[in-house]
């Protein structure tokens, strides 16, 4: 009888009218649900509860009975004209600003002779939840607190929300936490608008408090994994109080710590912690080593050191506690907790999805032992070919002093930079319209079969495109004029499109070290390739695949908090990407980190000498790292420019247009409107299939920046440069220089 009664239900449901959109989000809020925790119990994204509750998209079976049926629920909890407690923000993301902070102690505090009750601060160890269930709208914006401000007021507790569904109680408070003072009282700032008070008087002692009392960290991302270390954020204030300096001076800055014989480093070894070979620097990592399976390890990160640079995280350094500890939970949450730069982090997401090694299955005696985790990189760095490693490698030592290596001798994979003369026509189109590929390194290696191991040489290879590796080619022979889309052989004006097989665009001349996706391409315009030898991983995988999806869902995620859902109509997206970073500019910043983790991620992959000492020949530091792998990033760059490449073969093969400018992810078109509308393909709200199309997903493409027909031939008049890519200054058309270092 129960089953009968549940379809009966379900069938309500399913034609149960739907609350409008604000009032879905009221009741979520009301019951102090997040929007991870819907989407999660409905088996969805967290961008498509997103997109109900704004009015973008409407749910469809058989999501919309359960929705339909939680709403239902909600609203006899919580009716709209009652005077219900004020809805709760969104712990994990919240949806506005940094709410008003809610203080807890973990240790005893004094308390003044008289204290009113909004001023009391409930006195009770750091594992106890904060009881508040109350959120304001975001505050106005404040100067950074000094020393001397003084910690705001807890509200009163009314009820004790429970944690999060699925949340780790060791890491109740979040990821992380931003350490200021107060009226000379240590306090951290947490995710969700917490407050702990910090009894720590040192930095020994802060990071023991850490460890014990703070319940900060991350849960690990893959089965043989780690946990993310908690990371502790500490303001200027904190740092005077604990014998920091605000600033390193330009030797400490151009050494990146501070000298071995400062005292706080000598207090860390009296109390047998070390510090990593980066030292206490930016982001110094704490630790002793690991007993069993037990890791005892804090990271520090100072703002005021340059540890956020402003070209990925803006202004963050410069913002509030409560403010920082709600943009980096944002960011822990959706990636992974900072490590580091964004490139170090997004190296670190790599290994947090394919750890090196994992634990064996029992051996006779019940003992497990550390094996080697399958899809992983390994544990010790492999020797590359001495084509795909960089000048200066010792690989190539015994080369003469000034030899400067040949296409024929060094695997070069980088994006396109180049550009032509208008046409006649072109120049009697008004506007030069700029679109750019969203997440385009990102979208290059999703699904990406990479090596995993060390190559193995061939002579005389039969091309073989599911075998990741490099290849001595020649494809001078490659005719854009006719090339083949799809099944089709297709004529083209090979003069208006650049080469995809060299990154200035200009046709090989002869033999040259190729990606196999690259050559894989050659073959896909329909001309046969014979390679004489071959640099190629038996071993290989997706290793990428986690890390991509990982790093796409954070950024979709995050642009749909910004009001640019993904499934909304071109005119729709368009409209919504105007002033999107103004809406919310914290959140902004975490869509530059999220776009900065994917490009640094890729280049430590191949990280060159950073000083040290080093000399042309010797080995440096990153080689001794397993994931010291440029034949990946070469993939992952030949794949993105091959992607590029393939989209303006097919929109010139339709339309007949041909860009003027490309560098990197930007195409530069010229058009008689301003929009990308004007000159893209779209019949039906419909795109072209596999050419350009706008949206917010990785892949498809965003509008960059117009200019005039006019302002483009006057800027290439004034530098006398017929060929000056316009794509580098199509966004802003500020010109500085014929070539800013890009």
């Amino acid at each position: 009888m129960s089953e009968l009664f549940d379809r009966v239900d379900a069938l309500v449901a399913s034609r149960s009218p739907l609350p409008p959109p604000a009032e879905r989000k009221r009741l979520r809020q009301a019951h102090g649900l997040t929007l991870d925790e819907v989407a999660a119990a409905l088996d969805v994204r967290r961008a498509t509860v997103s997109g109900w509750e704004a009015g973008k998209t409407e749910p469809r079976p058989p999501e919309r009975d359960a929705y339909a049926r939680m709403l239902k629920q909600l609203a006899e909890f919580y009716p709209a004209n009652s005077n219900a407690a004020a809805p709760l923000q969104d712990t994990a993301v919240p949806d506005t600003g940094a709410p008003e902070p809610r203080t807890v102690s973990t240790g005893p505090v004094p308390e003044p002779a008289a204290m009113t009750s909004e001023e009391n601060t409930q006195t009770r160890p750091a594992s106890a939840k904060t009881t508040d269930p109350a959120a304001v709208s975001r505050p106005a914006r404040t100067a950074r607190p000094s020393s001397t401000s003084r910690r705001p007021a807890a509200k009163k507790a009314t009820s004790k929300p429970a944690v999060a569904a699925g949340a780790d109680p060791r890491f109740e408070n979040g990821p992380l936490a931003v350490v200021d003072v107060a009226d000379g009282q240590a306090v951290a700032y947490c995710v969700g608008g917490l407050v702990l008070d910090v009894p720590a008087k040192s930095i020994p002692s802060l990071v023991e408090w850490t460890l014990k009392e703070a319940k900060l960290g991350q849960p690990k991302l893959s089965g043989p994994g780690k946990d993310a270390d908690p990371l502790i954020v500490l303001t200027e204030a904190a740092l005077e109080c604990y014998g920091l300096p605000v600033r390193l001076t330009e030797e400490e800055r151009l050494a990146g710590r501070l000298p071995e014989g400062h005292k706080v480093i000598k207090r860390l070894a009296r109390a047998d912690w070390k510090l990593t070979q980066r030292g206490f620097g930016p982001w110094a990592r704490i630790y002793r080593p690991a007993q069993g399976s037990e890791r005892s390890c804090v990271q520090l990160c100072i703002p005021s050191w340059n540890a956020l640079d402003t070209r990925h995280w803006a202004d963050a350094g410069q913002l509030p506690p409560a403010e920082l500890a709600r943009l980096l939970g944002t960011y822990a949450s959706r990636v992974v907790t900072p490590r580091g730069s964004t490139a170090v982090t997004g190296l670190e997401l790599m290994t947090a999805f394919h750890p090196p090694t994992r634990a064996s299955e029992p051996d006779a005696n019940g003992k497990r032992h550390s094996q080697h985790n399958p899809g992983s990189l390994g544990r010790d760095p492999v020797e590359p070919a001495a084509c795909e490693v960089p000048d200066g490698h010792p690989l190539l030592k015994d080369l003469p002093r000034f030899h400067r290596r040949t296409p024929a001798e060094k695997l070069f994979e980088e994006v396109l930079d180049w550009a032509r003369p208008l046409t006649d026509d072109e120049c009697t189109k008004r506007f030069l319209v700029g679109i750019d590929v969203n997440m385009a390194f990102a979208a290059g290696a999703n699904g990406l079969v990479v090596g995993l191991g060390a190559p193995t040489n061939v002579k005389n290879p039969v091309f073989d495109a599911k075998l990741p590796g490099s290849w001595l080619v020649d494809l001078s022979h490659v005719d854009l004029s006719r090339v083949k889309v799809g099944k089709e052989w297709v004529d083209l004006d090979a003069a208006l499109l650049p080469s995809p097989f060299t990154p200035t665009g200009e046709r090989p001349t002869g033999l040259a070290w190729c990606e196999t996706r690259t050559v894989a391409y050659a073959v896909e315009l329909g001309y046969d390739v014979a390679p004489i030898e071959a640099n190629v991983r038996y071993e290989n995988g997706r290793y990428l695949d986690s890390w991509y999806n990982r790093l796409r869902d954070a950024y979709v995620d995050t642009m749909a908090d910004l009001g640019v859902p993904a499934d909304v109509s071109p005119q729709e997206f368009l409209a919504a990407m105007d002033g999107y970073k103004d809406r919310d500019p914290e959140l902004a910043i975490v869509v530059s980190a999220v776009k900065a983790t994917v490009k640094g991620g890729l280049g430590k992959l191949r990280e060159r000498p950073r000083g040290e000492g080093w000399k042309p020949g010797e080995p440096w530091r990153a080689l001794q790292r397993p994931t010291w792998r440029p034949d990946i990033r070469a993939a992952v760059i030949s794949r993105t420019r091959v992607n590029m490449h393939r989209k303006i073969v097919k929109h010139a093969a339709f339309t007949g247009q041909y860009p003027i400018a490309i560098l990197s992810d930007c195409a530069v078109y010229a058009s008689d409107g301003p929009s990308p509308l004007d000159f893209l393909p779209y019949q039906d709200g419909k795109p072209l299939p596999g050419g350009w199309r706008l949206g917010v997903s990785p892949g498809m493409v965003k509008h960059e920046g117009t200019q005039t027909v006019l302002w483009g031939e006057g800027v290439r008049e004034q530098f006398n440069a017929p060929e000056l890519n316009l794509a580098r200054y199509i966004k802003t058309g500020e010109v500085t220089t014929k070539d800013d270092g890009e």
